[in-house]
């Protein structure tokens, strides 16, 4: 399985700041010393030029974002302080979900290790996500005539606004949040269909919940899916607010991908969130994707 990583684009963060940039390393670590994924099958993450970013975002949002010309109110709002580090990062999430499409639609299955920036809407960031990457990669293959239909499976425990926003009503594109009802963002958006799930969601909740909605997103025959497999329903997350076990996600991700690969349907991986503190279950959780993944398309 091709894979593309993000670790030539540190962040340094803040002492203290709540956004775990370590997970990412580490689960690139783990994934490669349980032999998940391979250091021949692993590339840095491109970085998505501004006409990529420009698909999903407004250009005056590209420009002030790209430039520094964020206001005080837009960059507390992303979460994170502004540096051209962490434009090189996010310019490489977009990148690295885009290449990982392709790599996808060639192979069966790829992976972003970062991505799922769902978060961040065509003219303003939100929520530790400056640009969209699925929103970005999904309308540059369509503009290219790479693919007709898209689904994004969003099974972060935060909702996709941003992603339902910008491709909201695209007839392309089918979008599917499951996600903590009550949880931020507390402004939703719609998706082209949005299961909510209540707080202390168990595994049997969940996966009945997933069991039900799966299908309608089959039913759409996209030749592509951009699945957001967070970590953050994991019963240890910080700010999750369900009860799922690591064996509910991967049974998770199991059901999920095994309904693509029996569709015929290409997959691109991304992580989305997870901030379990000690970060280790995060991270648990992120590589039992990749070995569910190796174990469904071999």
């Amino acid at each position: 399985m091709r894979a593309f990583s993000l670790d030539a684009y540190p962040v340094p963060l803040p002492p203290g700041h709540r956004f775990p940039m370590e997970k990412y390393a580490l689960t690139l670590e783990l994934s490669l010393r349980e032999g998940l994924l391979s250091a021949e099958h692993l590339a840095p993450a491109p970085l998505a030029p501004d006409e990529v970013l420009r698909r999903a975002h407004t250009p005056a949002y590209v420009q002030a974002a790209t430039t520094g010309a964020l206001t005080a109110p837009e960059i507390r709002r992303i979460g994170f302080p502004w540096t051209p580090a962490l434009i090189n990062r996010c310019r490489a999430s977009v990148g690295g979900t885009l290449a990982a499409a392709e790599a996808a639609l060639s192979d069966g299955v790829a992976a972003n290790l970062a991505g799922g920036t769902h978060h961040a809407f065509a003219g303003e960031g939100e929520g530790f996500c400056v640009f969209n990457d699925i929103a970005c990669a999904t309308l540059e293959l369509l503009a290219r005539g790479w693919v007709r239909r898209v689904a994004v499976i969003d099974l972060d425990v935060h909702q996709g606004n941003g992603t339902a926003a910008i491709l909201g009503g695209h007839p392309a594109v089918f979008t599917l949040s499951l996600h903590g009802e009550r949880n931020f963002p507390f402004r939703k958006m719609p998706s082209t269909l949005d299961v909510g799930l209540p707080d202390g969601c168990d595994d049997e909740t969940y996966l009945s919940a997933l069991d039900r909605a799966l299908p309608q997103a089959m039913a759409f025959d996209p030749e592509l899916v951009f699945y957001i497999a967070g970590a953050d329903p994991l019963r240890d997350d910080r700010l999750g607010r369900l009860d799922m076990s690591l064996a509910g996600l991967a049974e998770r991700d199991r059901r999920v991908l095994t309904a693509c690969r029996d569709l015929g349907a290409k997959v691109a991986l991304t992580m989305g969130g997870g901030y379990a503190r000690p970060i280790h279950p995060t991270v648990a959780a992120h590589v039992g994707t990749y070995r569910v993944a190796r174990e469904v398309w071999g």
